[in-house]
């Protein structure tokens, strides 16, 4: 006996280490990843274009439920399948595809989990007929028995009847909701298929963690029970209500093992908040009625923070939703300097995302985290001061109709970022550089502004731009100066006193010149004329109407036939997107997106669907050993050319080039 519950508490130890929630001081920033039927704008290849941009600022990316709802526009949110991964937006190995591109750049991707109901297959007209479906070699099919006896006020029972089924003897945990059937979570069966899809979607699919859709309609004890399973890192449950409801909720996630909460919680209160404040022009909202998660000293670990998502936005006339329509740069402010781990909308981040990644690099600058200490400064209807205690410095967030009101010691603080109806101003024990442009791909000359914020005496700014560690011999820079930046280059820059640099802040420019690129194609399978049907991310063709031109230039390599044609980069975000098809279109390829470089795809003969799947060898082709490629270059001619005969720009020249005649290795 006694070995028994020494076994049973070690079990209990090993599940409550991986049942935190979410991870206590947390410093990342989330993304919703979407808004209302944006099928188009954010599919998964369109995303995966963006990785470069999003992943340094995004830790963690919530995107729509991924399974296959029988519709290419859905927005997942009535399942049919849980193991087959196409969707509206996209097919399952785009998905892979973009959860692994970004995983390599340290950014995890959350799945919209939507256990509450389930609908039917659409066979025969049944109300009850799930699909069957099989993963790691187990198949698994729902049943009559699977749905609770009340759903749907009983008519679902009553239909059930009228066919001789029956339902579960178990009603429902929580809101009934008729638009699907709803699940009995009390039933073996369905626990059992649920902790499969929740495994698959983690070890298989490879998300991070779990947006839990229509928390209400079930026992949050469920939820527990669920992450103690499949012990995601991330959790967060949709649960529309106030703090008092929310923290209940979140209270109950701990199941019937855990030692702690297995979930945090979207902040509902913070959102009602700023939309009060900004409806009624009265900034003194922000700081009345029931306090929001994230400024409770326990919950605000597990607050996620947001002031607009798909279910607030203003969709369409018809429904209208409840959207904040003005002062989004302040709200967003606020939201990314306090406690909590701040979710951003698609949108906002689509319009304004200059300023949002000055925000986020001030969140990282003071160090602040989703449990962070903060104190109200100033309230009333003009606006409102509020100071977050980072793990680096203090961050002061002021918003409001007149952010300028409220005066600041600037013996303590130095203001760095400001905007309509928003100041952020950082104390000065931080001891760094806040340099005002983001890292990002801009055109020359790109104008940098450095301000030192240090209580030091003699203070200095050193910097360097060839992504060295600054020192006391660095170049210097007076606060307040700006820098021209020319050519591509990471700067960094640091405070200098007595001798020794701190604070050290690092930004990465790429400048951006226009310049060709070169798309090349082999294809393993017979395919007959090689078209390629090319337009850009603004939607513009760029190579006739579909089905696009037929290529006839074509180089050998290795052995294989390429077939390739050249088109210019004309701006800074602009990039290209490739479907490759025969002359008549009986043959095609899945759209190829986000193509900004030269680059190499093999058509290999597997499928998606009805379309042809591409390798991109482009690191094969560039980096492996190749034979030689004899390219005419005029002696004296001053144009400069990549191995494989391509112009190459100034300032882009890398590697081996051949410049002059001669070939030439810039490093």
């Amino acid at each position: 006996m006694k070995k028994l519950t020494i076994f049973l508490l070690a079990i209990s130890l090993h599940l409550n280490a991986f049942a935190q929630g979410w991870p206590y001081d947390y410093e990342g920033v989330m993304l919703q990843g979407f808004y209302w039927d944006s099928y188009s704008e954010t599919s998964w290849a369109k995303l995966q274009a963006q990785a470069d941009e999003i992943a340094p600022f995004f830790q963690l990316i919530w995107i729509p439920q991924s399974g296959w709802c029988n519709s290419d526009y859905t927005m997942g949110y009535m399942p049919v399948y849980y193991f087959n991964q196409k969707s509206a937006f996209g097919s399952e190995r785009e998905l892979r595809s973009m959860i692994a591109t970004y995983r390599s750049k340290g950014t995890g991707f959350i799945a919209d989990v939507v256990l509450n109901h389930r609908k039917n297959i659409g066979e025969n007209g049944s109300w009850v007929d799930f699909p069957e479906e099989t993963w790691n070699g187990k198949t698994y099919k729902m049943t009559p028995t699977d749905i609770c006896g009340n759903d749907d006020g009983g008519t679902t029972a009553n239909w059930a009847s009228g066919n001789g089924l029956s339902l579960s003897i178990n009603d429902d945990t929580g809101d009934d909701w008729s638009g699907c059937r709803d699940l009995d979570h009390k039933n073996p069966h369905v626990q059992e298929i649920i902790k499969d899809y929740l495994k698959f979607l983690l070890e298989d699919v490879g998300y991070a963690g779990f947006r839990y859709d229509m928390v209400k309609g079930f026992w949050a004890s469920f939820v527990g029970d669920y992450n103690m399973s499949a012990r995601p890192t991330f959790s967060v449950g949709e649960y529309f209500d106030g703090a008092t409801k929310i923290k209940e909720w979140i209270n109950y996630s701990k199941g019937y093992v855990a030692e702690h909460p297995t979930s945090a919680a979207f902040d509902f209160p913070f959102r009602y908040r700023m939309r009060d404040a900004v409806e009624s022009h009265n900034w003194r909202n922000l700081g009345w009625d029931e306090k929001p998660l994230a400024f409770d000293d326990y919950y605000k670990q597990y607050a996620v923070t947001f002031i607009e998502n798909h279910d607030t936005e203003y969709r369409s006339e018809k429904e209208p939703q409840t959207p904040i329509w003005r002062d989004t740069l302040a709200a967003n402010a606020y939201l990314l300097a306090m406690p909590g781990t701040p979710c951003v909308f698609y949108t906002h981040w689509r319009d304004c995302k200059y300023a949002l990644k000055q925000m986020i690099m001030a969140r990282h600058i003071a160090g602040i985290t989703n449990t962070s200490g903060c104190e109200e400064k100033w309230m009333d209807d003009n606006f409102y001061a509020k100071a977050v205690y980072g793990k680096k410095a203090t961050l002061l967030c002021v918003v409001g109709t007149y952010p300028y009101n409220y005066i600041v010691n600037e013996n303590d603080f130095t203001e760095i970022l400001s905007g309509k109806g928003y100041r952020y101003l950082l104390n000065r024990v931080a001891n760094t550089v806040w340099m005002d442009v983001p890292d990002g791909r801009y055109e020359a000359p790109l104008n940098v502004r450095f301000t030192a914020v240090s209580n030091l005496s003699g203070a200095k700014i050193v910097y360097t731009t060839d992504g060295s560690i600054p020192t006391a011999e660095s170049p210097q820079i007076a606060s307040g100066s700006t820098l021209s930046i020319e050519s591509s280059c990471t700067i960094k820059a640091g405070i200098l006193s007595n001798g020794t640099v701190q604070g050290i802040q690092s930004r990465k420019y790429e400048i951006f010149e226009p310049h060709d690129i070169t798309l090349y194609v082999h294809s393993d399978i017979t395919w007959g004329n090689m078209n390629f049907y090319v337009w850009d991310n603004k939607g513009k063709t760029l190579n006739g109407d579909w089905p696009g031109k037929r290529v006839t230039k074509t180089i050998t390599i290795d052995g294989k036939r390429w077939y390739y044609q050249t088109f210019s980069i004309t701006s800074p975000d602009q990039y290209l997107n490739l479907i490759v098809c025969n002359s008549n279109a009986t043959k095609q390829t899945t759209d190829i997106i986000g193509i900004r470089e030269d680059h190499f795809f093999c058509i290999t003969g597997d499928k998606d669907g009805s379309k042809y799947t591409v390798e991109d060898q482009t690191e094969d082709m560039t980096t492996g050993i190749q034979p030689p490629l004899l390219i005419p270059v005029e002696k004296g001619s001053s144009a400069a050319y990549n191995l494989l005969g391509m112009p190459v720009p100034q300032g882009r020249k890398k590697g081996i080039v051949i410049e002059n005649g001669r070939k030439i290795v810039y490093q």
